[in-house]
């Protein structure tokens, strides 16, 4: 448990870091499409080198990779709509709620009372970090927060079934073949053109940020359940909240101080509940 632990709470500064970079870009589907995708390219050297896979969990891969495409289009245009630190935390708060809840029913995860109440305290000071905002911000938040409830529970299945260390280069792969198609049918073809060609290093270092951060949670969902792992993930709202304020120019830094401190509070009696 310890080692899922180290696992998620790393895992949470590296995704604050990739997001921040997708939310200060012009085009922020864009910026997804060219992580993803890069990060797929990488993936996939990586896994010829390693001479390839058995036991692939195909359909994990598959319906993960089609989530992964919603996921991209909904956060791009939540960033659009909303705040960084409005839309961020609703979604990953609301998302680790409904990932805990999907393991318990769909992959027989055991949460004891005491873990529950840490995520319930955690989640609690998560959507108060996102305070105040119009409806059509949460709904977008919210309509993420769906999509990363799913995947958590389809790769967690599919990490335990086929071994953390393969099963994310698989879904990147599957990913970023899944967004470029996307982006092709839509029109985006010349614009992904142009953005690979004069962003690609960028692309690839947030590509190798998502894929590093994705394989910490996939181990650590090995060895702890998904809600505990996907609570502690979540950390990552206290980083954004003080980002938000103190660089993007964002307001309210006292309830957001206070919010993050109920966050740590719930962690600490998750972690306490273990």
């Amino acid at each position: 448990m310890l080692a899922a632990t180290l696992l998620a709470l790393a895992a949470a500064v590296l995704h604050a870091g990739w997001n921040l970079w997708v939310k200060q870009s012009e085009d922020r589907w864009i910026a997804l499409w060219g992580q993803m995708t890069c990060g797929g390219i990488v993936c996939a050297i990586l896994l010829i080198s390693l001479g390839g896979a058995h036991n692939i969990a195909w359909w994990p891969i598959a319906a993960s990779s089609t989530v992964h495409l919603f996921y991209i289009a909904f956060l791009a245009r939540a960033y659009n709509l909303g705040d960084f630190s409005i839309t961020y935390p609703i979604a990953r708060g609301t998302g680790a709620l409904l990932a805990a809840f999907g393991g318990i029913l769909f992959l027989s995860d055991h949460l004891s009372v005491l873990m529950m109440v840490g995520i319930g305290i955690a989640v609690l000071g998560i959507l108060l970090l996102a305070g105040p905002a119009d409806n059509s911000h949460v709904v977008a938040a919210l309509t993420v927060s769906v999509t990363i409830g799913a995947y958590s529970v389809i790769d967690s299945f599919g990490s335990r079934h086929m071994g953390g260390n393969l099963y994310p280069l698989f879904l990147f792969i599957g990913t970023g073949a899944m967004a470029t198609t996307y982006g092709v049918a839509t029109g985006r073809r010349h614009d992904m053109a142009i953005a690979l060609s004069t962003t690609w290093k960028r692309f690839t270092i947030a590509g190798i940020a998502s894929i590093v951060t994705y394989w910490m949670v996939l181990i650590a969902v090995q060895k702890a359940p998904v809600g505990y792992v996907t609570a502690l993930r979540e950390s990552s709202v206290v980083i954004v909240a003080l980002v938000g304020t103190r660089y993007l120019g964002e307001s309210d830094m006292k309830r957001r101080i206070i919010a993050a401190c109920i966050v740590v509070a719930g962690l600490v009696v998750l972690v306490a509940g273990r």
